[in-house]
């Protein structure tokens, strides 16, 4: 008989006991389970609810039941609908009634709350150690290329030249905000909902302050119908994931550009690329493609779950059990596609050559020569229409603008004299840029060691 059996007078449908069992998938909370109970008994002992000997062996048979788990030498089944009720039973295999009293002053509500919050919780602080490698990672490959040259664009058009390590520094910064939003979401997290009940308390003498403390949590939740039927923290979970996926996608997506033949500014390492069945000159950054293709499926868990939560009344609902699926799915995608990512921007190589190669006839000194008119008295929309025809003029006879000559620049405005030339160096156009936040070797650098700094700094709290 169920556990919730006694006012039934049928057996559940088998397509019934199918459809509304969960244990197929939220077996994956086994060790949050076994870690509430286990301080839900402590609890009971402090309250006289249990002896100290009943305690002892709860703990025990609970601490067996978790090297089992671990092992996988434990048989789950449907009959006793999801990862609760298969534990309460093993339990009362092994204790008898002592299985049973385990379950006092707490309902599967508050229990499935306090788990999946605590699966949640163990997700962010791995994923936020993940993000510190991966912003390291970003930061040794910017020290390490900080003298290649590459043309920074807008609209995929070159635009400026810019330091490959500024450009992955861009990068370093989203994932700064990722690891804070993280962060910030634990925050919010460090509520524990055990001991709520199925929706109103317990009439038991419980202290869930003991209870909370214990299980790593700063308070109890202060409401016990808004314990058990809030999911905000998974929503919140799925939320941020989805833009570091977003930010993981848009890094892959110049990860496919850069390594393209036409591109060649990176080479993939052969680890983390595939080749193709019928042509043998493939090498395919499937990494990379994964990860994007992955973004949309993540941003679809987070609708789904948005979805499933609109308009649901007070308290649990069953609806809810469809909550754990896309955390989980998104919870290994996310920790696999860092972890990858990570290895795959650290072994790539890159092409200085290639990138020297696009800035120089993407004309992306452009902007350098109407800033030098500028300083010799030209107002700049002048200046503008000046470079503009000198650009037109070397589009036409394939040149890059540092090949015309200095009477041809003449020809469009006097004001241009020999050192010109030296201004439309990429390097000297990047070094002018001083600005707080520029591509400038001593910015870039200056924002490399405050990143630094932050990683230190994070560590201390």
């Amino acid at each position: 008989m169920k556990a919730w059996g006694g006012r039934f007078t049928a057996n559940t449908a088998a397509i019934m006991e199918a459809f509304n069992n969960s244990i197929s998938f939220d077996w994956e909370l086994y060790a949050q389970d076994i870690q509430g109970s286990k301080v839900h008994a402590t609890m009971l002992g402090k309250i006289g609810v249990l002896t100290e000997v009943e305690v002892d062996q709860l703990h025990q048979a609970l601490d067996d039941l978790l090297v089992s788990f671990q092992e996988g030498n434990l048989h789950l089944t449907q009959d006793h609908e999801d990862i609760h009720m298969n534990i309460e039973a093993l339990l009362v295999q092994k204790l008898g009634p002592l299985g049973k009293k385990l379950h006092t002053a707490r309902s599967r509500n508050d229990q499935v709350a306090y788990d999946f919050k605590s699966y949640v919780k163990n997700q962010v602080e791995g994923h936020l150690n993940q993000l510190e490698g991966f912003l390291k990672v970003i930061i040794r490959v910017s020290e390490v290329h900080m003298d290649y040259i590459l043309p920074g664009v807008t609209h995929l058009q070159p635009a400026q030249p810019v330091r490959l390590s500024f450009h992955l520094m861009a990068y370093g910064q989203m994932v700064k905000r990722d690891m804070e939003r993280m962060a910030d979401l634990l925050k919010r997290m460090d509520e524990c909902p055990l001991g709520a009940g199925a929706l109103a308390g317990t009439s038991y003498p419980t202290d869930r302050w003991y209870t909370a403390q214990a299980l790593g949590y700063a308070q109890p939740t202060a409401n016990a119908m808004d314990s058990v039927s809030d999911r905000d923290f998974a929503i919140e979970y799925l939320s941020v994931a989805s833009m570091i996926f977003m930010h993981l996608s848009r890094l892959a997506e110049e990860v496919i550009l850069w390594s393209s033949g036409p591109y060649g500014f990176m080479e993939l390492d052969d680890r983390y690329a595939t080749g193709s069945s019928i042509m043998p000159q493939k090498k395919n950054p499937d990494a990379a493609e994964l990860i994007r293709g992955k973004t949309g499926t993540v941003y679809g868990r987070l609708m789904g779950f948005l979805s499933m939560m609109k308009a649901l009344p007070m308290a649990y609902n069953k609806d809810m059990q469809e909550d754990k699926v896309p955390v989980f799915q998104t919870a290994k995608d996310l920790t696999l596609s860092i972890k990858i990512f990570s290895a795959m921007l650290e072994t790539a190589t890159f092409n200085k050559e290639n990138m020297a190669r696009a800035a120089i006839y993407g004309y992306i000194n452009a902007t350098d020569a109407a800033d030098y008119l500028v300083e010799k008295g030209l107002p700049f929309r002048d200046a503008h229409k000046v470079v503009g025809q000198l650009v037109q003029l070397a589009i036409q006879t394939r040149r890059g603008l540092t090949d015309l000559t200095l009477e041809e620049y003449q020809l469009h405005c006097m004001l241009f004299q020999a050192d010109v030339f030296q201004r439309l160096d990429l390097e000297t156009c990047i070094e002018a840029k001083q600005s707080y936040g520029s591509t400038a070797r001593k910015q870039v650098t200056h924002s490399i060691t405050i990143m630094k700094e932050w990683l230190k700094s994070r560590r201390k709290e």
